[in-house]
């Protein structure tokens, strides 16, 4: 699926990021992407930015005729050139459908039609609005309390950690805490399909954030809330949103039944990485209320009218009005999270939304709360260079400024700007992440880079422009950032003058960039990593090298008995540090080229390469002792010495790298 990225520790972390943002995401809400489409509009720093938006009297106006005039123009052409198979989108206004499209193809090989009405796509983490709502209609008959110990709930129990209880609030408003963790999230053998409690009970993610303290985006704290409903209601998870949601509302082509029912099977559009590939597996989602819906345009279109209608048939106005209203603000100045919905307010309107990727389905679904509109789009693959997820924020983009332009402010560059950029600058890691198992190293690997430019703006090294070209923000408001020559906002969290937390306007309040500790901190650990690789190769290399030579010319060395002994088995670890290290390597990538690899399968060769570890730890114990012995040794040189105790720092390096990146613990489970 993805290929040719080993080579570049850039590629290698976006390519781990797409795997717990899109793979362990895959289940997840909207994926924050890291190329999001901007006006591409040239600005000096310092200089306001010049409007970009269009007035409101020049504004087009919507109506089915000028929405499809304008996907015309634009879908066909997105899916061309970006070797997309095909999309949905679906228009909302009133109470009624505006419009509802269908481009490019269900099916690659027999030219079959995307139908709106009955193609059904795979939307990912806009299942969780399902899950969401109904946890509102429990919560709206008595059954549910928001600020509840989830425990009192459950028939089996979350761990206690820092003194606070999880509740249904921290879960809708993605706070409670969990680490991430990718294993068994996504399956394709339909053997893997466990019933929801046997899959949230088979591992239970450490608690790495108090409670309602950090936003980290969670697709098990969501499968917890979709399994509650399910305890109180007394109706399996799957059949309560039938009944519940679906069935109220006429969506006869939905369903979170795995794998779908024989109906509705053949109605379910390919699955593809690109339109010019193969089609892909169906994808399970164990942890089914995360993930697992499947459903047409025309059902979509049922649910947001549902959910912007005055007269909600879902939920009465007062639990609405509670579950669209901000729970959560992570950034101060940039929209927040409200009860499962996350908010995308600009232009002035108040806007939530979701949105969701498996590996090959990419959607998104917007309510305009103050215009009774709603837009949803899904794509069935991501296309040449993720070219879905630049398409899905340029269709937001510009719908939203088509439609409900607002002219921009002119705002100049505060003269605090050079002293907030310095305390910016430096090295982050995602509040989404792994800390107590080897997914961690996702963490490492490529960290986002704030650093300050010459003209006192900032540049974020993983918010790129479409072409890879990193983003600059100048400061307009105290720890707020303009996108020079676009439209996006960055802010940050501050606490005694230091940055606690920053996120661009673009990404969900689900996900923060944190700075990174010293134990994570990539600014001096890659270097100090790859120099230590670096010896160890060149030690395992010349081992080989040096006895060929020596045979070559019949030179016969000196040492021998203990000190051979030591002098073999320092070689031997260094070969032992390169297999392990690029034995971790080809795991990412395995994971990475196949969704199929997170169902455990690779177990035996994570056992094998700690097996290899221990071995390497011995050896690091052996080659101390051979600094000893080559310093007390009778060919004993400055140069032989000074080597062996760079081998053996090394080698000390490495070992303390296996224990901090968790590559060595008991568990399996990642």
């Amino acid at each position: 699926m993805r290929t040719g990225w080993i080579a570049s520790p850039t590629r290698l972390f976006k390519a781990v990021l797409s795997s717990l943002l899109l793979v362990a995401v895959p289940i997840a809400a909207q994926t924050p992407t890291l190329n999001p489409a901007s006006p591409a509009t040239s600005v000096k720093s310092g200089q306001a930015e010049a409007p970009t938006l269009a007035t409101a009297a020049g504004a087009p106006t919507l109506t089915k005729a000028d929405v499809d005039s304008w996907l015309d123009g634009l879908i066909p052409y997105g899916l061309d050139t970006g070797d997309i198979a095909g999309a949905v989108v679906v228009v909302v206004k009133d109470g009624q459908v505006l419009t509802q499209r269908g481009f490019g193809y269900a099916d690659m090989k027999t030219r079959k039609p995307v139908d709106p009405d009955t193609t059904l796509f795979r939307p990912g983490s806009i299942s969780k609005l399902f899950t969401w709502t109904a946890v509102m209609q429990q919560v709206q008959a008595g059954k549910l309390d928001l600020d509840r110990d989830i425990n009192d709930y459950l028939d089996f129990k979350i761990p206690p950690a820092f003194g606070k209880p999880i509740t249904l609030r921290n879960l809708m408003t993605h706070t409670a805490g969990f680490e991430e963790t990718a294993k068994y999230l996504i399956a394709t053998k339909p053997a893997d399909n466990r019933p929801l409690d046997a899959a949230l009970k088979r591992s239970v993610p450490a608690r790495i954030y108090a409670p309602g303290s950090t936003a980290s985006y969670s697709n098990y704290g969501a499968s917890l809330a979709g399994y509650i409903v399910q305890r109180v209601s007394g109706e399996p998870f799957e059949a309560y949103v039938q009944r519940h949601i679906f069935a109220p509302l006429g969506m006869a082509h939905s369903s979170f039944v795995q794998p779908l029912p024989a109906g509705l099977g053949p109605l379910l559009a390919s699955g593809y990485a690109r339109a010019s590939e193969d089609p892909q597996p169906y994808e399970i989602i164990p942890l089914s209320p995360a993930g697992a819906l499947s459903s047409s345009g025309a059902d979509m279109a049922k649910f947001m009218i549902a959910h912007l209608s005055a007269t909600n048939p879902l939920l009465d106005k007062k639990t609405a009005a509670l579950m669209y209203a901000t729970a959560n603000t992570p950034i101060p100045g940039l929209p927040g999270m409200a009860l499962g919905f996350y908010h995308e307010d600009r232009n002035g309107l108040n806007i939530i939304g979701h949105g969701g990727d498996t590996d090959w389905f990419h959607s998104d679904l917007h309510l305009y709360l103050d215009k009774g509109v709603g837009l949803y789009l899904s794509f069935n693959s991501a296309g040449k260079d993720g070219a879905a997820h630049v398409l899905r924020q340029r269709i937001f983009d510009s719908f939203t400024d088509r439609y409900f332009p607002q002219k921009a402010s002119a705002l100049p560059t505060l003269p605090t700007a050079a002293e907030h950029g310095r305390a910016m600058a430096g090295n982050y890691v995602s509040s989404r992440g792994s800390v107590n198992n080897w997914l961690r190293i996702a963490n490492l690997i490529g960290q986002p880079v704030v650093s300050l430019n010459d003209d006192n703006t900032i540049t974020v090294s993983a918010l790129t422009d479409p072409a890879g070209v990193p983003k600059k923000w100048r400061e307009v408001a105290p720890w707020q950032w303009q996108e020079v020559g676009g439209t996006d906002r960055l802010g940050a969290a501050v606490k005694d003058g230091k940055v606690t937390a920053f996120a661009p306007s673009e990404f969900a309040p689900i996900i923060l960039f944190l700075p990174a500790p010293t134990g994570m901190n990539g600014s001096w650990i890659m270097p100090m990593l790859l120099a230590a690789l670096a010896v160890m190769l060149v030690t395992a290399l010349s081992w080989p090298i040096v006895a060929l030579t020596r045979r070559r010319y019949g030179y016969r060395p000196t040492i021998a008995k203990r000190p051979l002994m030591l002098y073999r088995a320092t070689r031997l670890t260094a070969w032992l540090m390169v297999i392990v290290a690029a034995g971790w390597m080809a795991m990412i990538a395995a994971l990475s080229s196949d969704v199929g690899n997170f169902d455990g399968r690779l177990d035996i060769w994570m056992r094998l390469l700690q097996l290899l570890s221990l071995g390497a730890i011995i050896g690091t114990a052996l080659a101390i002792w051979n600094v000893r012995a080559v310093a007390t040794g009778p060919e004993s040189r400055w140069f032989r010495t000074g080597w062996a105790a760079v081998v053996a720092l090394s080698a000390l390096f490495l070992v303390w790298m296996m224990f901090d990146m968790r590559t060595l613990t008991p568990s399996l489970n990642f």
